[in-house]
């Protein structure tokens, strides 16, 4: 009888997939941010605050992994107002819930410099599966990837009480918007 657990192991060692390169995000080149629409007039913010690891190989993009981590109470619209508002109960809740995340667990190609990301998305500790699609080129040792992820405020409780509940003034649907550049990491 031949021993079966040195043959398991080798094939173990032959399938499990290479190690996906880490990625260092240029912060000044880079930006978070949302879009929305008020009283029928788009809005857009960004994120100030956010921190990227990044583990990707568009060769074997389903070794990849990432976790953004973003600061809630960094979001600014540059309208006083919407400012003075986003970190409060209503909104982002920052007092409560300071940080947003995104991890992205399985990434996917799907033709033509285009992939997906699909992870979760945790906002005001609550956490729902997302699809994330993105454009991805690479230029000299660089990436840069360009994303948008559509998804319906009140599924995280953003705004989700009284005046702005039902998207009357402030639309129920948003977007939030990648554009990262990164080099890969020695």
């Amino acid at each position: 009888m031949i021993p079966r657990l040195p043959i398991l192991a080798a094939a173990l060692l032959v399938s499990t997939p290479a190690a996906a390169a880490s990625w260092a995000v240029d912060q000044a080149q880079s930006q978070l941010g949302f879009i929305g629409h008020q009283s029928g007039k788009e809005f857009t913010g960004r994120f100030a605050r956010w921190d990227a690891a990044i583990d990707f190989d568009p060769a074997d993009p389903a070794t990849g992994h990432a976790r953004v981590t973003i600061a809630m109470g960094s979001a600014t619209i540059g309208e006083a107002e919407k400012d003075e508002a986003l970190p409060g109960a209503d909104w982002f809740n920052v007092q409560a819930f300071p940080e947003a995340v995104f991890e992205a667990t399985t990434f996917s190609a799907a033709g033509d410099g285009r992939y997906e990301a699909r992870g979760t998305l945790t906002i005001r500790g609550i956490r729902k599966d997302v699809t994330l699609p993105f454009t991805l080129e690479m230029t000299d040792g660089k990436a840069h990837a360009v994303g948008k992820l559509d998804l319906v405020r009140t599924d995280y409780d953003v705004g989700g009480h009284g005046l702005f509940s039902k998207g009357r003034s402030v639309d129920l649907d948003v977007a939030v918007t990648m554009d990262l550049v990164a080099t890969a990491r020695p």
